[in-house]
């Protein structure tokens, strides 16, 4: 029973097909053991894992190659992170450094500024580096000290030269997740700050570290299934996933509705049918294709939300922008 629910909630997934390059959920891997009964459930919603901090520079060599070959084996991507990175930069020798990360079976390496500074030029170098060794780069944003942040436009500036390296994603860095990049100090989000950057890039350029369940969930609802997500733990895979499926807001909200057809007039009956087949879909197109006067489409879409039919979201092409799905059975 259970396994029949998780193959459906896979083949429900915006992308069921990995690597996705939407709706990407990255876990940290502390050098738990791994047990393949219990990876093999959640393995499917699983991007990336994150082997964590100096952690590889504890274990034998064998011994991480072996856990990632556990992980390449489930079809996760294993990424090496920030703090080794760091460290072999510190020491002029990343070029080593990445050589052995490839030998051992990483396919990313995630760098970022916390206690480097890297230019353009740097940057490009390093990820020619990478590429030579059949590496990814996953680029990082913000420093882990609370004490030292950066402010909005030092964050953009940083962003803006990572995406002249045609990098697809840009993490945004959160440590423990308070007093920490887009988090306040009691782990917050701040959505001020995220407003001004998504409002100037694609909310699905980034992936968000959220460690905590509060801030998962936050983003999700914000920004839909297709967010992305990091800094999980292994524990937190399944209820972000029914998170992203809609499955825990409908049973501690309590917004049950088993009705599949609107109650209502024709107007409500056909905006639902739009949202229904064009999902996701805006206010604006809603009114293009229905002809419909702004007004009766806002009523309408809104006594679909009452219903519980309607999902309004943010776009994440577009954070200025609202769209809507329709509330699937199958979450009910």
């Amino acid at each position: 029973m259970i396994h029949n629910l998780l193959d459906d909630l896979v083949k429900k997934r915006v992308d069921s097909t990995k690597p996705r390059e939407q709706g990407l959920t990255h876990v940290t891997d502390k050098l738990h053991p791994t047990n393949m009964e219990d990876w093999g459930l959640i393995s499917p919603f699983v991007d990336v894992v994150k082997i964590n901090g100096a952690l590889p520079l504890l274990a034998s060599d064998s011994g991480i190659a072996k856990k990632i070959k556990f992980y390449h084996d489930l079809d996760i991507h294993v990424s090496a992170g920030n703090t080794l990175s760091e460290y072999a930069l510190i020491q002029n020798s990343f070029d080593r450094f990445a050589k052995e990360a490839s030998k051992l079976g990483f396919d990313i390496l995630e760098i970022g500024e916390n206690i480097v500074d890297l230019n353009f030029e740097k940057k490009k170098k390093l990820l020619d580096i990478a590429e030579s060794h059949d590496l990814e780069i996953h680029w990082k944003v913000g420093k882990q000290d609370p004490r030292h942040q950066l402010s909005v436009e030092e964050m953009i500036s940083k962003i803006e030269d990572i995406l002249k390296l045609d990098s697809k994603k840009i993490i945004l860095e959160a440590n423990q997740g308070m007093g920490v990049g887009i988090y306040d100090e009691q782990g917050n989000i701040k959505w001020s700050m995220i407003g001004l950057i998504t409002n100037k890039y694609p909310p699905n350029k980034f992936i968000f570290e959220a460690p905590m369940e509060f801030q998962q969930f936050g983003l999700i609802a914000e920004f839909g299934e297709r967010v992305n997500l990091s800094e999980l733990d292994m524990d937190s895979v399944a209820s972000v996933e029914s998170e992203r499926r809609g499955i825990l807001s409908k049973s501690v909200f309590g917004n049950v509705n088993l009705r599949e057809e609107p109650a209502g007039g024709p107007a409500a009956k056909f905006i639902y049918y739009l949202i229904k087949t064009k999902n996701p879909i805006e206010q604006s197109e809603l009114i293009a294709i229905s002809r419909l006067p702004r007004r009766t489409v806002q009523n309408a879409v809104e006594d679909l939300r009452n219903q519980g039919l309607v999902i309004e979201r943010t776009s994440l092409d577009d954070a200025r922008k609202r769209v809507y799905y329709p509330v699937r059975s199958q979450w009910l």
